[in-house]
């Protein structure tokens, strides 16, 4: 069960509410004939909200949760007495949830924030009632607004995992160790390629209390950003993490080529992601002398590296410090701040598979907007 936790795409169906009527009911009082209009407003719609969430990772409460309807207003009535407004409906989705039309792959929003709402699909007003329109020439009006209809769309939303550091490398290179002896994540460790089929996320405890988020990707083969491998599944979660440690084992052919052909997929698939501050650590080396290790720095990436062993603990420590380092740098932007500048592009929804979308019936509960038989006009002559 544990391999089906992580859904990062999820296709719903949402509705907002419908505004009540406007009620067009005329006093009619003992004692007072010509009370005159007094209809009330009618409620207003629900809406549908997104919120983030920090508990949330996933989006597994929603894969059963398909249909999400807000509340329709109830319309006005006699004594300017306004209809009851529709209740709203909110998701809560993880942090890094972007949404997007089914239909179109048109991008709609992006929560980034715990606490963050966006309406995603906003209810109808309610509709005036006939005590609005009336004046010096028109006394008696015996009309009201109807309520504004409510919205309905199918909604994909698609989450990309927001971290401080961010684990790229080829399958088998160590990432899930690392994160493993970091934090308290316990990925799955074994030795054959792609072993990591799902993001994982631990939080590396530093000095003083001090702690930072850390995320394990799946391995990344040559041509993932044309699909190949896990292809660009795993691809999106790298462009949310705010700094980027390529993880490249010592016993690689070579190391400075591992290194082109991973930052060449990043780039293909977002050319933004060259920005990021890049790090390199060389992981098992514990296998490794101090001559072997000087013989390999004469031929790496300009980028800053480290020797690393996670079976030993060997750099550890120093790993963390030069990851704390750069992410409190000057440079170092979380993602959260900066969220004026994330890249949104419309999604690709080719290589989507879900299931059929039902034909959900008319709510017949909103087409009626005759007013009810207390709002009915008096025919006593005003």
């Amino acid at each position: 069960m544990a391999e089906t936790n992580f859904v990062d795409y999820v296709k719903i169906f949402c509705r907002s509410g419908k505004g009540g009527r406007g009620s067009a009911h005329l006093r009619r009082e003992k004692y007072i004939p010509k009370g005159g209009p007094d209809g009330g407003d009618g409620g207003d719609g629900g809406s549908i909200i997104l919120r983030g969430n920090r508990n949330y990772w996933t989006l597994l409460h929603l894969r059963y949760q398909r249909h999400i309807f807000a509340g329709h207003g109830e319309g006005g009535s006699k004594a300017q007495r306004s209809g009851k407004k529709g209740e709203s409906k909110v998701i809560e989705v993880p942090c890094g949830t972007v949404a997007y039309d089914a239909h179109t792959g048109e991008y709609l929003c992006d929560i980034t924030d715990d606490g963050q709402e966006v309406v995603l699909l906003k209810g109808g007003r309610g509709g005036r009632g006939n005590v609005h329109f009336k004046s010096a020439t028109n006394q008696t009006p015996r009309y009201a607004q109807p309520g504004e209809p409510y919205e309905e769309r199918w909604i994909i939303l698609e989450l990309k995992l927001l971290a401080d550091v961010g684990l790229v490398g080829f399958p088998n290179a160590g990432k899930s160790t690392l994160l493993s002896v970091v934090s308290a994540a316990k990925p799955k460790i074994a030795n054959y390629p792609f072993t990591t089929l799902k993001p994982n996320l631990g939080i590396v405890e530093y000095r003083d209390g001090k702690s930072f988020v850390m995320a394990d990707i799946p391995g990344i083969i040559e041509g993932a950003s044309e699909g190949r491998g896990l292809g660009l599944r795993f691809l999106r979660h790298i462009e949310r993490n705010s700094l980027l440690l390529f993880v490249i084992p010592a016993d690689a052919n070579d190391i400075k080529e591992e290194y082109n052909i991973l930052l060449n997929e990043l780039t293909q698939y977002n050319p933004e992601l060259l920005h990021k501050t890049h790090l390199l650590a060389i992981s098992k080396t514990d296998m490794l002398d101090e001559e072997l290790m000087q013989e390999i720095t004469l031929d790496l990436p300009d980028i800053p590296y480290l020797f690393i062993s996670s079976v030993t603990g060997y750099g550890i420590p120093t790993l963390k410090d030069m990851l704390w380092r750069e992410l409190n740098s000057d440079n170092y932007v979380p993602i959260s701040a900066s969220r004026d500048t994330l890249v949104h592009r419309n999604l690709d929804l080719s290589g989507l598979e879900f299931e059929p979308e039902e034909e959900l019936p008319v709510d017949d509960s909103v087409l009626d907007d005759e007013p009810e038989e207390e709002d009915n006009y008096y025919e006593e002559d005003f």
